[in-house]
């Protein structure tokens, strides 16, 4: 949540996340999955990450609606810090390294609409932390120059499968949002929500 986010588009991103959720296509493709492990953070700048929701086990629709509430319930934390991408990717390394299950894949998935812009880049992150075996997806809300789409695309997803998903502005979030954890959800055991 950088300072190129407002206040409104922020709210778009947690109720999106949230409705994404709790859509019936994503429920069922949960619990035909046997269920999945998932946690979520805000990030912004450098030292701005902070945990949204726990690592919560996600086997039926109680469980998913308690977490999607959780997200878009959330206050905002940081309203002044640039983009920390490559910042971003070591405190998910690290949360996901404290998952208290062990899953069959583990997939972190990054939201944002702009370019890394202060601290190291993803690259750095990505040889500075463990992302053996882990997949990056990434979500991409159009609009912002430089373009993040292509650097999403170039420099942020990672590892088998990766790809990024567009969202054409802060409205489209629901709907991208959908796409992408239906798409992950599919062949997923572990799915973590980076936001």
């Amino acid at each position: 949540m950088s300072s190129s986010v407002d206040d409104a588009e922020f709210r778009l991103q947690m109720r999106g996340l949230a409705r994404a959720l709790r859509d019936p296509v994503i429920l069922e493709a949960v619990t035909q999955a046997g269920g999945l492990q998932a946690m979520a953070f805000e990030w912004s700048g450098r030292d701005q990450a902070v945990d949204v929701v726990p690592w919560t086990f996600l086997r039926i629709e109680t469980d998913v609606f308690a977490f999607a509430s959780a997200i878009e319930n959330h206050r905002r934390g940081f309203d002044e810090f640039p983009t920390a991408l490559g910042h971003a990717l070591g405190h998910a390394a690290i949360r996901l390294s404290r998952a208290p299950l062990r899953c069959a894949r583990a997939v972190v998935d990054v939201s944002g609409d702009g370019v890394n812009n202060e601290g190291y880049e993803p690259r750095l992150a990505y040889e500075n932390f463990d992302y053996s075996n882990v997949t990056v997806n990434g979500l991409v809300i159009e609009g912002e120059m430089p373009d993040p789409v292509e650097y999403y695309r170039d420099e942020v997803i990672r590892g088998p499968g990766a790809f990024v998903e567009v969202a054409r502005d802060f409205s489209d979030y629901e709907a991208a949002m959908k796409r992408k954890l239906l798409r992950e959800i599919r062949g997923a055991a572990l799915s973590y929500l980076a936001q």
